[in-house]
This record gives C-alpha cells, structure tokens and sequence, in this order.
C-alpha cells in the first residue's frame, strides 16, 4: 500500500469510529459556570491558537528561501494533525483518570466522551470541561511544532506527520499528566509549572536536541559557517505574534479572569521586554551590532523562562528572569557554533535551556515556596523534576526518532535537500525557480 494512501485511510477509519461513539454526560460536574471565566478562557485559547502561526512566520523568516513554505507548513500542519489526536486520545492520556500518577486513562475522554459544557471539580471547576480540553489542546499544539526548528531544511515531510503524532501520544501527553494533572506524581511532588516550562518547553527542547543529534548536519553546512535567513521581516511578525498570543498562553493558565490572571499578564510582558534588552545589550557588549533577530529571539527567550512562574512570581523577579534567561541562552548559542551539533535554528538553546532556567528560578522566586522564603524543598524537587524530565524527553525522543526512521526515513535524500524542500516535499517555491536549481 503506498504511504500516500495510508493517512487518508487512518483518518476515514477515526472519523467513523468518532461517529458512532455515543454522546454520555460526564460522570461528574463541578459547580455553577461562571460567564466571565469562560468569555476570558475563550479569548485565551485563541490567544494561543495564534501562537502557532506565530512560530511558522518567526521560523519560516529564518531559514534560506527554498525551505520558507514547508518549515512554515509543519507548524501549521500541527493545528490540524494534533487536534484530531487530542480528541481521539490524546486528551485522555493526559487528564483521563490517573493511573499510578503516570499517564491517563485512555478511556475516561476517548473520542471526547463525558467532555461537554457541564463544569469538572478538579480540572475545569467554572468553565465547561468542553473549553478546558480545547484551551489545553493549543499546548499540545504548538509544543511539537517547537521541536522543528531543530531540524528545518532537511526533514522528510510524511515521516514528519508520523513523528509528531507518536511524540505527542508517547512524550507530550504523559508529561502534561504528571505535571498538571491533580493525581500527577510531579504535581503531587509540589513541582511549579504555571504555564509550561517543563511540559511545553523543556520537552520540546531536549527532543529538538535528539533530533538535531539524530539527523545530522544540513548538507553544505560547514562548521562555524552561516545560512543567511529569507525573511527577517517573517522573523519580527512571528515574535509579535507570539509575544501578543503568549498573554492567553500565560495569563490563561489562571483558568479564570482573576487576580493570578493578571499577575501572569503583566510578569509576561515584563520578563520579555527585559529578555530583548538583555540579548541586545550581550551583543553590543561583544562588539556585534544589535539586530533585528537577536532582539525577536531575545524576547521569545524571556517569554519561555517566565512561563513556568507567571503566576507564582513578582513583576520585580520578572525582569532577572528574562534578563539571566536572555544571557544564558545568548551565551550558549554562541557557543553552539563550535560544535558538530546543527540545531537549525537554536530551539534547544532558547526553548530547553530558557524552560531550564525558568523552571529552577520558579523554584527560587516563587511566593511563599521559593528560596527567597526561606523554603528548600521545592528547589530540590525542582532539580529532581529536571532530571527525570530531561532523561525521559530527550531518550524518548530519540527513540521515537529511530521507530520513525525504520518506517518512513526521517532525512530527505542529498538531492532533494539540494532543491529545498519547498520543491522537493511540495511542489511549490517562494523563488520560482525550476526543481534542481541551487537557490544560494
């Protein structure tokens, strides 16, 4: 059977299944919906729905002219891929019944049962469970989209497809399960993750290492050597839209539209406005000149790193958050260069090493349960949290990226790499150049 022809069949076979699945109401209800929460929790999820268009343009600005369409298509492809998974069972995985505090039971939401307009009392106690799953499922959205930037320029399409609907069912939604969910063994450890530092950013990062690891080097990309971007005005569009989208991201993570709400709105803001000067500033420190690109990385960065305490922590911390994440992160892209390691566009460096920082600085600044209280504990279960999380995205990751390549190989032939990907996975080109032309 062709490879082509698979996917369509998969999907008729789900859409059937889906249509005959009956209609319950849930098991249990929370209590009375509150119409505020839920007018903000919509505007929330669109907010971050938002994002991942965002991601294509601020990585499709940045790669070189003949790959702009399919890396902005992977991210875009994601928006439809994983909101059927999420519903089929991906959801379920991750906020189903627990089991062990490990992963979810698969069918306590399978194809959405028991997911209506009524409240739940542990995961949506003022909002219809129905909003909830869907604001959650635009983390799961954007969180493997993250990943590609890793790989850009020379990732296969259709195994592309397959990878990020393993990744998602095998790595993201058991992350999510132990970290949010109320039975989750990371939760229950007391582990700080307002918004997804851990689940959303550290995971994508250290699998976007694997897979940089995993593929290799781009053809042509020598050491030390540069592939100068297509578009940086893309790469400006795209951090606005995620910085813009970032206040559903954060301030949504509340639930409700409440104090802790605007707490996260206004540490979000502040932490990525001191992440774009602490990226500049590091630049012109060095003898660089500020640039358009340093400043909208620099402001994602800091966006990343005060995710995982927006809620938890003051405006003031805010600002050394983004600013210490922005350095760090500069630090070691700068440093990424030296090494045989081509993670296209520095998505470990920013997303697993700024979520890193964010996620222990949590532990530092958090009110009440930080450092800075006086508290140890939740540091060192935040260390602990590192750990395991590292080990399991990135080995997991790795692993999948193996399974993937036995079955479709991940890695475009030296020759459609060559043409680009926009020809070669497509058929269509920003450039207008016939396939088999060099674009640079």
């Amino acid at each position: 059977m062709k490879q082509t022809t698979m996917p369509l069949i998969v999907l008729a076979v789900v859409a059937l299944a889906a249509a005959f699945v009956p209609v319950a109401a849930p098991v249990v209800t929370g209590g009375a919906i509150n119409s505020g929460d839920v007018a903000w929790m919509l505007c929330a999820s669109g907010l971050v729905l938002l994002m991942t268009p965002g991601l294509s343009f601020f990585y499709g600005g940045m790669v070189r002219p003949k790959n702009v369409i399919s890396t902005m298509l992977q991210s875009f492809i994601a928006m439809a891929l994983i909101s059927i998974i999420w519903i089929v069972v991906g959801f379920s995985l991750a906020y189903g019944d627990s089991i062990g505090g490990l992963i979810g039971n698969p069918a306590t939401f399978f194809m959405f049962r028991h997911v209506g307009g009524a409240t739940h009392p542990a995961l949506s106690p003022t909002i219809p469970l129905v909003l909830f799953a869907f604001f959650q499922l635009k983390f799961a959205i954007i969180t493997p989209a993250l990943i590609t930037g890793s790989f850009a320029e020379r990732v296969r399409f259709n195994s592309y497809m397959l990878y990020l609907v393993l990744w998602t069912i095998l790595i993201y939604s058991p992350l999510a399960h132990w970290t949010w969910h109320p039975d989750g063994f990371l939760h229950k450890l007391g582990v700080l993750d307002f918004a997804g530092g851990t689940v959303v950013h550290m995971s994508a990062g250290f699998a976007a290492l694997a897979g940089a690891i995993m593929l290799g080097r781009r053809s042509g990309k020598k050491q030390h050597a540069a592939m100068l971007p297509a578009n940086i005005p893309y790469v400006i569009l795209g951090a606005a839209m995620l910085w813009f989208g970032w206040f559903g991201f954060n301030a949504g993570s509340a639930l409700a539209a409440n104090d802790t709400a605007a707490m996260a709105f206004a540490t979000t803001n502040t932490a990525s406005a001191a992440a774009a000067l602490s990226w500049l500033f590091l630049d012109m420190a060095r003898g660089r000149k500020p640039t358009a690109i340093g400043a909208s990385v620099g402001a994602v960065v800091g966006l990343v790193a005060i995710t995982p305490g927006a809620g938890f922590v003051s405006i003031g911390a805010s600002i050394f958050i983004g600013a210490i994440a922005a350095a760090i992160s500069n630090t070691l892209v700068a440093i990424k260069t030296w090494t045989e390691i081509d993670d296209t566009l520095d998505v470990f460096p920013c997303h697993g090493v700024g979520g890193t920082v964010g996620m222990l600085l949590t532990a530092v600044f958090a009110k009440d349960v930080g450092l800075v209280a006086g508290h140890v504990t939740t540091f060192l279960y935040h260390l602990l949290a590192l750990g395991i999380v590292a080990v399991f995205a990135f080995g997991g990751s790795y692993l999948l990226y193996l399974l993937t390549d036995l079955i479709i190989p991940m890695r475009v032939t030296a020759e459609q790499e060559l043409v680009g990907l926009d020809i070669s996975q497509h058929g269509e080109s920003l450039t207008l150049l016939r396939a088999g032309v060099e674009t640079r």
